[in-house]
């Protein structure tokens, strides 16, 4: 039996429970917006990564294809991030993998099986937290989802200091983190974490008192 972990939309954030849900995987399939190589360098200690690149992926990822045809044993698998750029005939592949959309999904299209893992990096509004596991024997393939349940975390700072907020994105980009990554370690929205990193990245050089005027604070 070969035993698959799929996994997409980490950007930058690998749990304890996805970790520990792709121990014993024979290969992991990683459906694009990593963010940070070091998260393949991660999963290559627990099995050998089978990766795309996704929209998020930027410089660092020009060396991983857009698009994998690949083959584990007998399964025929085809992955990219965008489902909108996968071929129109699909007969050729048993599984096709795709992401970006930050939902799990199965869709079957005549013999093949069209498979979202969803997203199990950074929730999403109150998108669920998921992965996929697959069991391939004898021919058959068993599609598990994997649901990671997670109380919402408790702002660790205070959601209406947005001067602060602002102050610790920017404390936090300098240190190579990203903006989902920050809001997932300090409660704080995730939409509002994008936007003050989208001024302060478009603007070199503002200041917290700028950025709280260009959001008409």
């Amino acid at each position: 039996m070969t035993k698959l972990g799929i996994i997409s939309d980490t950007h930058d954030l690998l749990r304890p429970e996805v970790l520990a849900a792709l121990e014993g995987a024979d290969a992991i399939l990683h459906a694009g917006d990593i963010s940070r190589p070091e998260i393949l360098e991660r999963l290559r200690e627990i099995a050998p990564v089978h990766a795309v690149r996704g929209n998020a992926d930027k410089e660092w990822a020009e060396e991983l294809p857009p698009m994998l045809d690949l083959s584990l044993d007998g399964l025929r698998i085809c992955m990219t991030h965008k489902k909108k750029d996968l071929p129109q005939d699909l007969s050729a592949w048993d599984l096709v993998v795709v992401g970006h959309s930050h939902q799990y999904s199965e869709t079957g299209q005549g013999k093949t099986l069209i498979l979202n893992p969803g997203s199990c990096g950074p929730r999403r509004f109150r998108q669920p937290i998921t992965m996929a596991l697959a069991e391939l024997q004898n021919g058959q393939l068993r599609v598990s989802k994997i649901e990671i349940a997670q109380a919402p975390p408790a702002p660790r700072i205070d959601p209406k200091d947005v001067k602060a907020q602002i102050e610790l994105v920017v404390r936090e980009l300098g240190k190579g983190r990203s903006p989902q990554r920050t809001a997932e370690k300090y409660g704080m929205d995730p939409a509002l974490a994008e936007q003050i990193a989208r001024l302060y990245l478009t603007h070199p050089g503002v200041t917290a008192d700028g950025i709280m005027a260009k959001m008409g604070l």
